[in-house]
């Protein structure tokens, strides 16, 4: 789950991480008044969407004079930003974040992010701040410091004071540097992030603050941090994936033709690999999961439906947790509330597949059966061919 600046800020300084001064708006008329609380120029717009790179886009402004802000805000509200991370579709700004302009003598690069590959947290730093991280990690890897750390031991202050180092800071401010570098530790690890950014973190002649910042949960620990779930903001989501996330599924919108609808995410990955050797591009990743219901299967059916650019449906079952018989009775109801016109291969395998094939035989359905994978992508692209 991914939040916006100003909600991260709000988190930073819980923890103790200096920010600039700022408020929120989303009308232009709260944002006069916010440059006007703040009560110093230069001021800077900042759009509030869940995507980097909102500069590139022209999503920050910096306005000299706060008869300029009306006319900058206007025209930042209600804008589809697009930016390097938004895709050519862009994202809606619905509010700005209006904050203090500062005199910046240095920018460093400071992240907290899991290493998969080691099972751990890792606190990445860079004297290269206010720059992407990922085109400097690219282009010169020797600039980006990293700090693995042990679960079992945890962020040790030896740690924070190394990256210090690593980073050139003055030592007038080194210890400063290492408190909010721990601050920022203590944030990821309590509130079960799976990204903490502060880009760029900067000097200025009052200290170092968080220029930037941007936080990611991970969704799975949201039951824990209910005040966290709350800042959730469906208008940055595709519609269709906020729709199944009420409903417990997993689902992630793509620009392809096939909708799919699998158990389990390694499956998935397979089908759509399966889908690609027909000659088409999937619609979607939806796993029911292994404790999906005939209700939950129901609903994933219709979301697969309720997206123009799907022109087929491939189901794919391989039956364990989630029983064949149970994910037939799901579509059969899904089939009965709405008028499925699309052409469907569906694959059954697993616990009580033959119950399930009955149950489907016996619906009235139109589909296509396919005895396995290679026969799935025959069934395809036989029925792509003649759309």
């Amino acid at each position: 789950m991914k939040v916006h600046e100003y909600q991260a800020k709000a988190l930073f300084e819980q923890y103790g991480i200096p920010t600039p001064r700022r408020k929120m708006a989303t009308t232009s008329e709260e944002a006069i008044k916010a440059a006007q609380e703040i009560g110093t120029t230069p001021v800077v717009l900042k759009a509030q969407i869940h995507a980097g790179g909102r500069g590139k886009g022209g999503g920050i402004k910096v306005i000299q004079k706060i008869a300029e802000v009306e006319t900058a805000a206007s025209e930042l509200l209600g804008m589809q930003l697009v930016t390097p991370q938004t895709g050519p579709e862009g994202k809606p700004v619905g509010a700005l974040l209006v904050e203090e302009a500062l005199d910046v003598k240095k920018e460093v690069y400071l992240g907290i992010v899991i290493d998969r590959s080691r099972a751990c947290p890792v606190v990445l730093a860079s004297a290269e701040g206010g720059m992407d991280i990922e085109q400097v990690a690219a282009e010169s890897p020797e600039k980006v410091f990293t700090e693995v750390v042990d679960p079992a031991v945890g962020f040790r202050p030896f740690q924070a004071n190394r990256i210090v180092s690593s980073l050139g800071i003055d030592p007038s401010l080194a210890r400063k540097a290492s408190e909010i570098i721990v601050r920022l530790y203590q944030l990821f690890m309590e509130k079960d992030c799976s990204l903490a950014e502060i880009n760029p973190l900067v000097v200025t002649e009052n200290g170092m603050v968080a220029l930037d910042a941007k936080v990611n949960f991970d969704d799975n620990a949201l039951y824990r941090h209910p005040d966290i779930a709350s800042l959730v903001d469906t208008s940055q989501e595709t519609p269709l994936e906020v729709e199944a996330s009420r409903h417990r599924l997993s689902y992630i919108k793509l620009k392809g033709n096939v909708g799919c609808m699998v158990n389990g995410a390694g499956l998935a990955m397979a089908a759509m690999d399966l889908i690609k050797q027909a000659g088409a591009e999937p619609a979607n990743f939806l796993d029911v999961g292994g404790g999906a219901t005939a209700d939950m299967v129901k609903h994933g059916l219709r979301i697969l439906l309720a997206d123009p650019d799907v022109k087929v449906i491939l189901i794919y079952i391989f039956g364990g947790i989630l029983r064949c018989d149970t994910l037939a009775t799901g579509v059969t109801e899904a089939a009965k509330e709405l008028e499925i016109k699309l052409p469907m291969v569906i694959r059954l395998e697993g616990t009580n597949v033959e119950q399930g094939r009955k149950i489907l035989a016996d619906s009235g359905l139109r589909f296509s059966e396919a005895e396995g994978m290679i026969d799935a992508a025959q069934k395809l692209a036989e029925i792509l061919k003649q759309l």
